[in-house]
Order: structure tokens, then C-alpha cells, then sequence
């Protein structure tokens, strides 16, 4: 956040053409190997080829924003000649979950997954969620409201 608004304080005390962009997740075939859109697409290739036999993901519903690197640097270079110096934010404003990138890394392979997640619980142990999530939402505010009645300070 101080790169930010270092920025803005330079731009608005200084009138310097000083121009923030936030930018969400840019990939490209260029992205380091450590990254997870690159983790996914190198062990696709390496499956595809034989030369491994599975890959091991951590949270597959984490939600991302996911553009094009190349794409990004446009925005960049749009925003630097920009008339006036201004922030942005550059997305694509649409989400993908990495499941979704597996499903669609491993499709470019003509493989279709079959993830079993919370269907293994359900059919073991015969264990399956009921509370819904507005009803988890509606518990918690009440008991949080209770709990700021009775000690403001909690």
C-alpha cells in the first residue's frame, strides 16, 4: 500500500504523471514454475508425455482472476500515455477456480477429470453438510451481535 500512495501523494503534491496500476494474476507460458497456473500446464504436459503420473494441489476452489500477461503489458503502456495520469485496476473481471484451470488444462489433453471432493465423505461415512451458508452467516452475525451487547470490547 505505500508504493500507492507514494504515488498518489507525488502525482497530487508534485503534478508528476505518476500512474498506479493494480493488476490481478497475468500468466503467460513465461510464468515461473512455482506458480500454480504454471505447476498445472507443466504437469498436464509432463503426464501427457509419461513423464509423470500425477500433480498435487493444495485448495482447488481458490478463485482467481487469470489474464494474459501480454495483455497486461497493453494496459500498462495504455495507461502511460494516458492524457492524464490516473490509477486502474487491470482484470479481466471474470473468475476461475483452479479446478476449473485443471479442467481446462487437462481438456487441451483430452482428458476429463473426475474429482470425488466431498462425495467420498458422503458416501463412506454417510456425512453430508446441511447448515446452508446464509443460514452460517445469519448464526454468526447474531451471535457476534450478542457477544458486542454484552462486552463491547470482545
Amino acid at each position: 500500500m505505500y508504493g500507492y500512495w507514494i504515488v498518489v501523494n507525488y502525482r497530487e503534491a508534485y503534478n508528476m504523471f505518476a500512474c498506479n496500476g493494480i493488476l490481478f494474476n497475468h500468466e503467460s507460458p513465461r510464468r515461473g514454475e512455482t506458480f500454480v497456473t504454471r505447476k498445472i500446464t507443466r504437469s498436464v504436459a509432463k503426464i501427457s508425455l509419461g513423464q509423470q503420473e500425477s500433480i498435487e494441489l493444495g485448495n482447488l476452489s481458490a478463485l482467481r482472476d487469470w489474464g494474459h500477461a501480454r495483455e497486461y503489458v497493453e494496459a500498462m503502456w495504455r495507461i502511460l500515455q494516458h492524457d492524464a495520469p490516473d490509477d486502474f485496476v487491470i482484470a479481466t473481471g471474470k473468475q476461475f477456480s483452479v479446478r476449473e484451470f485443471c479442467n481446462l488444462a487437462f481438456a487441451e489433453i483430452g482428458e476429463e477429470l473426475q474429482w470425488e471432493g466431498e462425495e467420498k465423505a458422503k458416501k463412506t461415512l454417510g456425512w453430508e453438510a446441511k447448515v446452508t451458508v446464509p443460514e452460517l452467516v445469519k448464526e454468526m452475525v447474531a451471535s457476534d451481535i450478542l457477544l458486542m451487547k454484552s462486552n463491547p470490547m470482545a
